[in-house]
C-alpha cells in the first residue's frame, strides 16, 4: 500500500481547526484533523452535478452571473466553467487562503486548473459577506460549504443556512435566479426553511462517484420574484 504524505496544513479561521492536503501517488486528500476526510480527487460526482444542474436551471442567461462559496478542491468551478457558456462570470469565495493555493498549485491539474480560466475571479473571504453586502447580483448561487446545514468544520457556517442567511441569499439572487446548496445528506428543517423564505424547492440525490459511493443530496431553489 502506498502511504499517505502530508504536503501541507492551514487553520481554517473561526477555531474551525486544522485542513490537511495529502498525497498518495496521483490521489489527493483534504481532512481535517480529528474529523476525517471532507475530500478526494477520486470522489467528486455530487460537486460536478452541484454546477451542471444548476446551470441547467437558468432560464434565459446568455451571460450569466455565478458566485459559489467553497471552491474545495475545484471541482464545482471546473464544472461550472463547462456548463455555463463562455460569456459567464464566475466568483469564488473561499475563506482558507491555503485552500486556493493548493488549487493554484499541486491540486490544479485535477479539476483542470480551472482558476486559469479568465471567467473566473476569486475573493478571500466568507461568502455570507458577499451574500450580506450584494443584492440582485447574480443568477445563481452555489454553496458547497462545510457539511451542508449539518456544519463540520465551523459554527459560523450555521447562519449560511438559517432563516436569515437564506434570506440574503434571496435577496442577492436576480429574478428567476437559483440556489444550489450540496449536503452529505438529507435534511427536511432546512427545505422547510427554504420554502418559508419564499423559495420553489427541488432536491436531487447524487452519487458521490459515478454510479458508485454515498448519496449526496443537492437542493435547488428558485427564486421566482
Amino acid at each position: 500500500m502506498i502511504p499517505w504524505v502530508l504536503l501541507d496544513s492551514a487553520q481554517v479561521p473561526g477555531n474551525g481547526g486544522e485542513l490537511r492536503l495529502y498525497q498518495r501517488d496521483t490521489e489527493m486528500s483534504i481532512s481535517i484533523v480529528g474529523r476525517g476526510e471532507l475530500m478526494n480527487s477520486r470522489v467528486h460526482g455530487s460537486e460536478d452535478a452541484l454546477a451542471e444542474q444548476a446551470c441547467a436551471r437558468l432560464i434565459g442567461c446568455a451571460a450569466p452571473r455565478l458566485l459559489i462559496g467553497g471552491l474545495g478542491m475545484g471541482f464545482t468551478v471546473a464544472s461550472a466553467l463547462r456548463h455555463a457558456g463562455e460569456k459567464a462570470q464566475i466568483v469564488v469565495a473561499e475563506l482558507v487562503p491555503a485552500v486556493v493555493k493548493w488549487n493554484r498549485g499541486v491540486l490544479g491539474e485535477h479539476a483542470g486548473h480551472p482558476l486559469q480560466d479568465p471567467r473566473v475571479t476569486v475573493r478571500e473571504l466568507d461568502v455570507a459577506r458577499i451574500l450580506k453586502a450584494e443584492q440582485s447580483a447574480y443568477d445563481a448561487i452555489l454553496l458547497d460549504v462545510d457539511n451542508g446545514p449539518e456544519g463540520l468544520t465551523r459554527k459560523e457556517n450555521d447562519w449560511l443556512y438559517s432563516e436569515n442567511g437564506l434570506n440574503a441569499a434571496y435577496a442577492a439572487l436576480r429574478p428567476q435566479g437559483v440556489l444550489a446548496v450540496w449536503s452529505a445528506g438529507p435534511d427536511p428543517q432546512f427545505t422547510q426553511r427554504l420554502r418559508k423564505v419564499g423559495f420553489e424547492v427541488e432536491e436531487l440525490r447524487v452519487r458521490a462517484r459515478g454510479k458508485k459511493g454515498s448519496r449526496h443530496l443537492i437542493w435547488f431553489a428558485r427564486r421566482v420574484v
